[in-house]
């Protein structure tokens, strides 16, 4: 005997069911982020795990990888990012289009890691904002997966409007981003 589910909040008839706008586009944002890997270290290959068939982030909607800022949604930021690279890693979040989500993957990209010295970032929220934070040194697998969800979890949550918001852009403004 199977169980059927209630149906969703909203007007529904045979064959029509009526829901809110940005719900139904956060619901296909949130299935479909094009991930750009931005890897520079040992994170870089905990998330090529993360891509491999035992862990498989492909079947949270992510499964073709963007190598071009332009076609991607999802910047993934991961390892360790010296100054001289900062400023790449900002171009690459400013040629991305709106929207835009980051997900800083590892001690290194969060917060320098355990090299603290001149050369390395400390922290890419320096230069870019970020929306989620995956800790470790590397982060397993597990734990690249549980940030992917989160920001999926934002993605469904975003009205449409957001990018927007006086708030967001002054956001933004303290980036020095257009």
């Amino acid at each position: 005997m199977t169980n059927i589910t209630k149906a969703p909040d909203g007007f529904e008839g045979h064959g029509f069911f009526a829901t809110k706008l940005d719900e139904a586009v956060g619901l296909a944002r949130k299935n479909s982020l094009w991930p750009l890997p931005f890897a520079t270290s040992c994170c870089g290959i905990e998330f090529m795990a993360t891509m491999a068939s035992h862990y498989d982030l492909s079947r949270f909607g992510s499964e073709r990888l963007s190598f071009s800022p332009r076609q991607a949604d999802l910047l993934m930021v991961m390892g360790t990012i010296s100054k001289k690279m900062g400023p790449v890693l900002r171009q690459v979040y400013e040629q991305m289009a709106e929207p835009r989500w980051v997900l800083s993957v590892g001690a290194c990209a969060s917060s320098g890691g355990i090299f603290d010295t001149y050369s390395v970032l400390q922290g890419i929220d320096r230069i870019i904002p970020v929306d989620v934070y995956v800790p470790g040194c590397p982060p397993r697998p597990e734990q690249i997966l549980d940030g992917v969800l989160q920001i999926q979890e934002l993605v469904s949550k975003e009205t449409r409007r957001r990018r927007e918001d006086p708030e967001y852009k002054e956001l933004l403004a303290s980036y020095g981003i257009q």
